[in-house]
């Protein structure tokens, strides 16, 4: 099992998310990619979570995930697009990317709910300790 795929489904106290986004931050950080790069895919996955929200506010029987886990999946060509013109991108594409291909194994909506918060989680975590190791602007 992945580091990525324990993150997601088997660790209940956070402490390994805590523990991995801080090396992944250093890692970005040491190969230069900048806040606002990772900002950038931020924004688009904040408008993600707002779709994914609008569908929790329902009775979990008529929960539809769908349309917040396509945009999801569709992130992925779009990193890959980033990397492509920003090479420093690829190590958050590589943990992003493994992360979404979680969130889609999930079950049940319930299941994919879940991993969504937890993939959330992930992300701010890597953002916060990218700033605080001294990302640049």
């Amino acid at each position: 099992m992945s580091e990525i795929q324990t993150i997601l489904t088997q660790d209940p106290t956070g402490e390994k998310l805590v523990d991995f986004a801080k090396r992944t931050a250093e890692q970005l950080v040491k190969n230069q990619l900048t806040r606002g790069q990772v900002r950038n895919i931020f924004t688009e996955v904040r408008k993600i979570e707002a779709l994914w929200e609008a569908e929790g506010v329902k009775k979990s029987s008529e929960r539809d995930y769908s349309r917040a886990l396509r945009r999801l999946v569709m992130l992925k060509p779009k990193m890959d697009y980033q990397t492509a013109r920003i090479p420093q991108v690829q190590r958050l594409k590589e943990v992003l990317s493994e992360a979404i291909d979680e969130v889609v194994k999930g079950q049940t909506p319930e299941e994919q709910n879940e991993r969504f918060k937890r993939f959330m989680n992930l992300f701010e975590a890597i953002l916060a300790y990218h700033r605080a190791e001294g990302g640049r602007n």
